[in-house]
């Protein structure tokens, strides 16, 4: 099975290259299931219904968050409504909403996604190591294939996230600090590892914000009002396979796209003679989209095949 996840979206420009591009991206990679950390999708904080809404719409499977899920107080009631949006699971016993999700991908199979949350310097909420132990068995009845995104400040908590659920889940990818991490990898017992997926959103930014406003704060320690930014939108994400039979990766790769490029894989697909049935209904909604891989896996101890993403 081949996931895509998509880094963190962030305000109208993220959403404006999920729309662009991910049609493209399903089809050129082959891609059975997506997933897309969602939290950032509603003008750079939060996400409501309706953008919730738009994003499923647009192909997405599963959506993830993190510690800006509550940012708009219509989350609450939605969380409730939508099983496929979920907050971290080790966020106490209480709070609306689920940390995981059991799945079908596009033909049937079955996937487990589990949203988790990091405390080394962010809330100080449950334990996520033992959380993460619990979501996983209960996803286990039901499926090989497991997906992880943890949400976490800090590198040394995503490793050593990564290396806890090593041949317990198919991937642990890192989302938070809106920048994409060159280190992925597939860990000795097959887990597929990333720090960061990074961010679906303005580069030309600080981390999604405007770079006046958070100079200001910055140099002048006052209150400043945040914009998202929208200058130089690119699409951060990750592509996973894994073995159907034993859940397990075979294979990582990072991608990064500005909206140009987006536009330009765009036409090869739609210029492509073979299609699949899929494909076919998908081209129609496609006005630009995305595809090619920049960065190629490695394994633990395995020299890195590939170079950087394209800038």
């Amino acid at each position: 099975m081949r996931l895509l996840f998509i880094g963190d979206i962030v305000g109208k420009p993220g959403r404006d290259l999920l729309r662009q591009g991910l049609p493209g991206l399903v089809e050129c990679h082959q891609i059975d299931f997506v997933i897309a950390n969602a939290e950032n999708s509603a003008g750079g904080f939060g996400i409501t219904r309706e953008i919730g809404e738009q994003i499923l719409d647009l192909g997405v499977d599963v959506m993830t968050s993190g510690n800006h899920i509550w940012d708009k107080k219509e989350a609450l009631d939605y969380i409730g409504t939508e099983p496929r949006l979920l907050r971290p699971a080790n966020y106490p016993a209480g709070v609306p909403g689920n940390g995981s999700y059991l799945a079908r991908s596009r033909d049937g199979r079955s996937v487990g996604v589990i949203s988790l949350m990091g405390r080394v310097f962010m809330l100080n909420i449950d334990d996520p190591f033992s959380v993460v132990l619990r979501e996983i068995d209960r996803l286990r009845e039901r499926a090989r294939i497991i997906f992880v995104d943890f949400h976490a400040e800090a590198t040394s908590e995503k490793l050593a996230m990564g290396w806890y659920l090593d041949g317990k889940v198919s991937a642990v990818v890192g989302t938070h600090t809106h920048v994409q991490t060159a280190d992925e990898r597939i860990l000795p017992k097959g887990t597929a590892y990333l720090t960061d997926a990074g961010m679906t959103g303005p580069h030309d930014s600080i981390i999604g914000v405007e770079v006046e406003a958070a100079l200001g704060r910055f140099l002048t320690a006052l209150p400043a009002r945040f914009e998202t930014a929208t200058a130089n939108p690119r699409l951060n994400a990750v592509i996973v396979e894994a073995d159907d039979r034993t859940g397990l990766a075979t294979d990582i790769e990072r991608i990064q796209y500005s909206a140009d490029e987006l536009r330009d894989l765009g036409r090869s697909v739609l210029d492509t003679p073979e299609r699949t049935a899929r494909g076919a209904r998908e081209r129609e909604r496609i006005s630009a989209a995305a595809g090619v891989p920049s960065a190629r896996s490695r394994r633990a101890g395995v020299p890195e095949r590939g170079g950087a993403p394209r800038q």
